[in-house]
């Protein structure tokens, strides 16, 4: 499904919600390696008391929680793939623990700073991906698909380049947040082709937008929605979503309550059904948080 969710239903702002999250990767039924990657991250305030007079935990956490999710298709050949992908997901990584100023934003801001932040990771990643091309010439061309989801408070903020996709289920219904980045959608947007032919149309495999890749440079699709209890999220490559129609992935994640068993047989339905490509999905479900943790 391609419309856009209805708002979220909860007075989800005046909550502290918790996301569950678990992510797999698999090489496929048909592909000698694999390229994808991704990443499952929780970003917390923490405080490590070194000496105190007071009996209490040496490491204490704050209220606020920021989500980070990504998944990374690679392209450009077998070493290219993977290794363009790993860049990315590890750029990415390097932003969020040195650059991003996750807990100063709040809904007061309207997420425009976190919009901002999670581009301007994007092209770092992309520089970062033709920089390591440029210095490795057998790499030249290398690029990779990036999608990421980011929680902060009652707030899902996405960004995207490619053909991953991100997908949320609400009230029962999966809507696919996302669009395709390659030639096959640009030609069902023109009118020439329908959407049920664009699925396995050869053109969908001809990226049109990409961390790295032969031209240098990103045009990244980005989404604000509120979200609440209840919610599903799924990040996945193309080698699930190619496997999987939505309607079958609906049904698993309406069926599993729980992340880790969602995500496995996604993934295994997906390398049922052929597992032509590498296979890569996160699946998130968003909860009530129980409060504060020390450790």
């Amino acid at each position: 499904m391609t419309a856009a969710p209805r708002s979220a239903t909860e007075n989800a702002a005046t909550l502290q919600l918790l996301v569950r999250s678990f992510g797999l990767t698999d090489r496929g039924r048909v592909r000698p390696d694999n390229q994808d990657q991704f990443l499952v991250a929780e970003l917390a305030k923490s405080m490590h008391v070194q000496q105190s007079s007071l009996a209490q935990a040496s490491t204490q956490f704050g209220d606020d929680r920021g989500y980070l999710l990504v998944v990374a298709d690679g392209m450009g050949g077998q070493a290219g793939g993977e290794h363009a992908s790993a860049v990315a997901v590890g750029s990415i990584e390097d932003f969020a623990l040195n650059t991003l100023q996750w807990f100063y934003h709040h809904e007061g801001g309207q997420g425009q700073d976190v919009l901002v932040d999670l581009q301007a990771a994007l092209r770092q990643a992309d520089m970062r991906v033709f920089r390591e091309a440029a210095s490795h010439p057998e790499l030249r061309g290398m690029g990779t698909t990036m999608t990421i989801a980011y929680v902060m408070g009652a707030t899902l903020f996405v960004i995207h380049v490619g053909d991953s996709r991100c997908y949320i289920l609400r009230g029962g219904l999966l809507y696919q947040l996302t669009r395709d980045h390659n030639v096959a959608a640009q030609l069902v947007d023109r009118g020439v082709i329908s959407s049920e032919i664009a699925a396995t149309h050869q053109f969908g495999k001809v990226i049109t937008n990409a961390v790295g890749g032969s031209t240098e440079g990103l045009s990244a699709e980005i989404h604000k929605l509120a979200i609440g209890p209840g919610d599903v999220l799924l990040l996945c490559s193309d080698g699930m979503s190619d496997m999987l129609p939505d309607a079958r992935i609906a049904e698993v994640l309406r069926a599993e309550g729980d992340p880790a068993s969602a995500c496995r047989r996604l993934v295994d339905e997906a390398n049922q059904a052929g597992g032509r490509d590498n296979v890569t999905g996160i699946v998130a479900r968003i909860e009530v948080s129980g409060g504060p943790r020390a450790v």
